[in-house]
């Protein structure tokens, strides 16, 4: 039996077979991959070769230890202070908006109360005949320089003239922030010193030493200070 052949369409006929869109889809995903590409390897192109890009480069020289000091005193506080430096610098004849500057920084820092034992004379403690009463003399507390914190420590705000833009931008030192971290701890010193801080260490110095002397076998400790008779 003969096989039947399908014939073929004519242009006055038949209507041709729709070609089915495989290799169009194909080279638009080959667009696309290529595109994909071009993209990525750009991205990897400019951060490789950034030219406003910055690079850190550590080139400090090895810590060198000059001396080491013997410690006698007893850290006896520590107070946490924070304050707000307002700082304005104004111009004689010239309004803020063209030359002054104002400041607001937040400086936070702490002080330490010590009581030093390194001066102590050789009466400063003295013993009962009966061995249960002890006396101890000692100088009040000081106070150490103020601790700033420069994580914490920061510029809050600040408002500058047209000539201090103009001045900070041109400028290959710009203004430091030095300033305000003198003013901040000046500040916090004073406040440490009319404070409760320095009584609040001798009062700790004295509990400490109550507490290691009757461990000791005392049954009676007196703590005197230099003011004290």
């Amino acid at each position: 039996m003969d096989r039947q052949t399908r014939p073929l369409p004519t242009p006055d006929t038949d209507e041709p077979v729709p070609r089915r869109p495989r290799r169009g889809w194909r080279l638009l995903a080959g667009f696309l991959f290529v595109i994909l590409l071009v993209v990525v390897g750009a991205r990897l192109t400019w951060s490789w070769l950034n030219p406003l890009g910055e690079e850190t480069i550590d080139r400090s020289s090895p810590v060198l230890l000059k001396s080491i000091q013997n410690l006698s005193r007893y850290e006896a506080a520590t107070g946490n202070f924070q304050v707000i430096v307002d700082l304005e610098k104004d111009a004689n004849f010239l309004p803020d908006a063209i030359k002054g500057t104002r400041t607001l920084f937040v400086g936070v820092g702490s002080v330490d109360a010590y009581v030093d034992f390194s001066g102590l004379s050789k009466d400063a403690i003295t013993v009962s005949p009966d061995g249960k009463t002890v006396t101890v003399r000692l100088p009040h507390a000081q106070l150490e320089k103020p601790n700033l914190d420069n994580q914490q420590s920061h510029v809050f705000a600040q408002q500058r003239g047209l000539f201090d833009r103009v001045s900070d931008f041109l400028s290959s030192s710009p203004a430091n922030q030095q300033e305000l971290y003198v003013l901040a701890e000046q500040k916090i010193a004073d406040t440490a010193t009319s404070s409760d801080l320095r009584n609040r260490a001798d009062q700790n110095t004295k509990a400490t030493l109550e507490g290691m002397l009757k461990a000791l076998g005392f049954t009676t400790v007196v703590i005197q200070y230099g003011d004290e008779t």
